[in-house]
């Protein structure tokens, strides 16, 4: 078939790349004049098969009126008067039961677990480099409330099957030893050592090279307009060079394509979350991590990849804002330097992306109601991680096949 993917970050281009492999026609239109230039461009590097947990949790409206009032808080919130945003809060405060918690917790693990074979054999099928560590995440607890809340993650790895560790201090030195100076303020972690890292941007852009030797195309700085159908099905996509026909269409757009969606009756129920980053020079290997260390006191990640560090997290809902504001930038700064200050803060890059967050923090995968219309969308945080299995998800079914793994609860007919 003829197919139009929308979006070319991560997500995207690997659905791009299975649907060439699945011998589909494919073109990809961005606005942007290469791949990976926005959300994917500079996140945290995890891809966290095991650290994957919803953020919508049992306890979280607590904790996030006490965040509102820390000077490094891991979550910001700038109200406005938005209903797409205000419905989004109100959805996301229903998810926050041990129920919902444990149902959410499982259906990510599923896609992340499949995403972990996917990006395993896609890397021996294409050789391709971006900085990859196979070396784990570890999770690391400050204070005991924090080790004593870790309980409902084991029980859900463990349920999943899903290999992890509680470490005790010693063991998180043992497993990074730049940490050995910071003993002092570590009660324990969790090691999921199944976790990957990489760069996200040099993956997706090595990817878009490979994808196109199998014969996708690549429209750059094209606006895409509108969506035209017609007797219930997908016709047409309108862009700024003219209308593209297509069989089936793929909208991954992250954040905007719940607006792209919207004009057609599609209630779409994905909202911005702002995450920012830092990437700096290691200029002392000694004390910088060897995979990642997730700070769970303030939910920044950080990140060996090659001989830089990049520090990525916080989640900031604002709306269609990509300002870059230095208090998050202290935040950052205020995390790395206290657990490994082997980095130049000098010569740091300050960066920030707009998540698409769904209110479950399960992702929106598979048809909708107007047919040949697809979505493959809504991975928050985790984008980069799943985004492999995703992309063989919607393969198939755009296709015509089963997929792999159950992906009916994935779809927005959930909602």
């Amino acid at each position: 078939m003829k197919v139009i993917v929308l979006g070319a970050g991560v997500i995207g281009v690997t659905t791009a790349y299975q649907l060439a492999r699945a011998g589909h026609q494919v073109t990809v239109v961005d606005r942007q004049p290469a791949a990976a230039l926005e959300t994917s461009f500079a996140n945290a590097g995890e891809v966290s098969f095991g650290y994957c947990s919803p953020w919508a949790a049992p306890g979280i409206p607590a904790k996030a009126m006490k965040w509102l009032f820390m000077e490094h808080a891991p979550l910001i919130l700038r109200p406005k008067l938005d209903r797409a945003m205000l419905s989004w809060m109100a959805r996301m405060l229903s998810n926050c039961t041990s129920a919902r918690y444990a149902l959410n917790k499982s259906r990510m693990l599923r896609l992340a677990d499949y995403s972990r074979v996917s990006l395993a054999a896609l890397r021996e099928e294409t050789g391709i480099a971006y900085d990859e560590r196979m070396q784990g995440t570890l999770q690391l607890f400050r204070t005991p409330q924090q080790l004593e809340a870790s309980a409902k993650d084991v029980k859900a790895l463990a349920a999943d099957g899903v290999p992890y560790e509680v470490l005790d201090p010693a063991g998180c030195v043992r497993a990074e030893p730049a940490l050995a100076h910071v003993r002092e303020k570590i009660v324990g972690g969790l090691l999921t050592p199944a976790d990957e890292t990489g760069d996200c941007f040099k993956f997706t852009q090595a990817l878009t090279a490979r994808a196109e030797t199998l014969g996708v195309t690549f429209q750059w700085n094209t606006k895409i307009e509108r969506l035209e159908a017609e007797g219930g099905a997908i016709r047409a996509v309108i862009t700024d060079r003219g209308r593209m026909t297509a069989d089936a269409v793929v909208v991954a757009l992250g954040s905007y394509s719940p607006l792209l969606v919207a004009p057609l009756g599609i209630s779409l129920p994905v909202y911005p979350v702002k995450g920012y980053s830092l990437t700096i020079p290691i200029t002392r290997p000694e004390r910088a991590p060897e995979s990642t260390v997730m700070d769970e006191t303030y939910k920044i990640a950080i990140t060996r990849l090659g001989d830089r560090i990049r520090v990525g997290g916080m989640a900031e809902i604002s709306g269609y804002t990509n300002d870059l504001a230095p208090a998050r930038r202290r935040t950052l700064e205020h995390s790395v330097s206290d657990l490994f200050p082997g980095g130049d803060l000098a010569k740091a890059s300050f960066w920030s992306g707009l998540r698409p967050m769904t209110p479950d923090g399960t992702p929106v995968i598979g048809p909708t109601k107007v047919a040949g219309l697809f979505l493959n969308t809504g991975h928050g945080t985790l984008g980069w991680t799943m985004s492999t299995g995703s992309a063989r998800v919607i393969a198939d079914l755009v296709s015509g096949k089963a997929p792999e793994i159950d992906a009916r609860d994935l779809a927005i007919s959930r909602y």
